[in-house]
């Protein structure tokens, strides 16, 4: 990986880092431990996957200081966090990732979390 590309791959990585501290205390922990397996899962990819990996993850940090942001200036108080992923997205995926965001799923959303995921059926940009 070129030095470049190493330095855009850890900024980005303290920068979710950084908003996962917006985040309730549980779902930042799920959030931060999920980022640090990813990272460290796709640290010898190829090119390719490596320029969808970091476009999907810059496109997660973007909506995540957005939601951020919303939160901060909501008059519920309560935060929302959590976008849908559009079906063609999906149909993307390998069987694996399909298991990860399964196992994602469950785990965000357990009973009595001091948060909660959007259940809109449109993506939310």
């Amino acid at each position: 990986m070129p030095g470049e590309q190493v330095s855009r791959v850890r900024a980005l990585y303290r920068r979710i880092l950084q908003l996962h501290r917006a985040l309730p205390p549980d779902l930042k922990a799920l959030g931060d431990q999920y980022v640090k397996d990813e990272f460290r899962r796709h640290k010898s990819v190829g090119p390719g996957e490596a320029q969808r990996f970091l476009k999907e993850w810059e496109t997660y940090a973007a909506v995540l200081w957005q939601q951020a942001e919303d939160s901060r200036q909501s008059s519920t108080g309560k935060p929302c966090f959590g976008t849908s992923l559009p079906e063609e997205k999906l149909n993307d995926f390998r069987d694996e990732q399909i298991g990860q965001l399964q196992e994602l799923m469950q785990e965000a959303t357990k009973p009595n979390r001091q948060f909660s995921i959007t259940e809109s059926t449109k993506p939310q940009l």
